[in-house]
């Protein structure tokens, strides 16, 4: 994993906003849970939900940004994130499935 990414990581396990080159986190925080809206280049590509007290994060891909921008650095993101992403023979797959 890259430096970036772990640093990615630590700002949404923080719950706090973050910039670093072309990797940007912006955290929405509410009650009990927080948001946090990852952006690569300007492009949004994953949201996580982040709920206080817990360990787990639940990471939501952005299907269409993935299709429009299937590129090493966004899959190498999301993989960071914890998201089962590859290309195989030209096709995106996301948890093993063709998108």
């Amino acid at each position: 994993m890259r430096l970036i990414e772990k640093e990615m990581l630590e700002a949404i396990k923080n719950g706090r906003d973050w910039y670093k080159d072309n990797t940007c986190v912006e955290v929405d925080a509410s009650y009990r849970s927080y948001f946090a809206d990852i952006y690569l280049h300007g492009n949004h590509i994953a949201e996580v939900v982040c709920r206080m007290g817990m360990d787990d994060l639940v990471v939501k891909p952005n299907v269409d940004t993935l299709l429009k921008y299937p590129t090493r650095t966004t899959m190498s993101r999301l993989r960071a994130l914890g998201v089962d992403v590859c290309t195989r023979k030209g096709q995106v797959l996301l948890n093993g499935e063709a998108l």
